[in-house]
């Protein structure tokens, strides 16, 4: 499983380089997240979580760091701002991470613009980290999530849509869990302070610094100042900050594993073993027992 593993990553960094101009380092985590932009799927935590890896490397904090590659991609609607502006933030952050010699032996990062089945036949089996990290309560199901599973990624996510059947199958020591659940999410908006959220933690504090500074967006001023500003809305129905935290210990325990290769690899088969519930041939039987028979 290592060797097709491997074999794979190399093949996905060759199409990475190809599409992207992003040389990825096969012996190095991939960490993937591709799906339609959109708020509610959080792009923006993601990206928030690399800018935090970036200040740890620009601040000497490398002991004991995984050196990961972060690819995201996928597509905008025509008219979604804000879409567009996590496209660019993510573009603009790969920028700076991938342009520093001192950074990109621990990060790389890249964003696929032109993300769609033919790309995901070659991202798919070459991930090792599945991103399905929707705020909970807002994705109906998602499939991209059971197609990582089925190809031996680990997946870190929240308590939604499919994760939670995947969670089901595969068990909690065997997926990376992180986050608000979506009865908590809607507690949680009754009174939702960010700003005090922000204050608390040491680590988004720093990346919106680093944000607020312009440290990424140098010659277009106040470029991501709509982002920022949504981060630490109290009316943010993303809770974006909220989860940060929580993803950042649980990106923690990812690399812990991760350097215990033979750990990983059970997991991995374990999460391949236990995907048959997401197989199209369960599926179709269940069109047929539950609904066709029936009528």
């Amino acid at each position: 499983m290592a060797e097709i593993k491997l074999a794979n990553k190399q093949a996905l960094s060759e199409f990475v380089e190809q599409e992207c101009g992003v040389k990825f380092d096969p012996s190095m985590m991939f960490d993937v997240q591709v799906k339609r932009i959109h708020e509610y799927k959080r792009q923006l935590l993601n990206i928030l979580h690399v800018i935090h890896l970036y200040r740890r490397i620009l601040n000497g904090d490398t002991e004991g760091m995984v050196p990961r590659c972060v690819l995201i991609g996928g597509k905008a609607a025509p008219g979604y701002a804000m879409a567009k502006q996590i496209i660019k933030l993510a573009n603009n952050v790969a920028h700076m991470v991938n342009s520093d010699p001192l950074v990109t032996p621990y990060l790389r990062m890249a964003f696929l613009p032109n993300y769609n089945v033919s790309a995901m036949e070659k991202i798919c089996p070459g991930t090792d980290l599945s991103e399905q990290i929707s705020t909970a309560g807002k994705e109906a199901s998602g499939t991209g999530n059971m197609k990582f599973m089925m190809n031996g990624a680990l997946t870190i996510g929240t308590l939604d849509g499919a994760n939670i059947e995947m969670l089901e199958e595969v068990g909690h020591e065997n997926f990376f869990l992180f986050g608000l659940d979506a009865a908590q999410v809607a507690q949680a908006k009754v009174n939702y302070q960010p700003q005090q959220i922000v204050a608390q933690s040491e680590a988004l504090n720093g990346v919106l610094s680093m944000l607020k500074s312009g440290h990424f967006n140098l010659v277009e001023p106040g470029i991501f100042d709509h982002i920022i500003a949504s981060i630490i809305d109290p009316y943010d129905q993303w809770m974006t900050a909220a989860d940060f935290e929580s993803y950042r210990i649980a990106q923690e325990k990812v690399a812990q594993t991760y350097l215990d290769q033979d750990t990983w690899q059970q997991i991995s088969i374990r999460n391949s073993a236990a995907s048959g519930r997401f197989s199209s041939d369960n599926t179709i039987a269940g069109y047929r027992d539950d609904i066709w028979m029936k009528k």
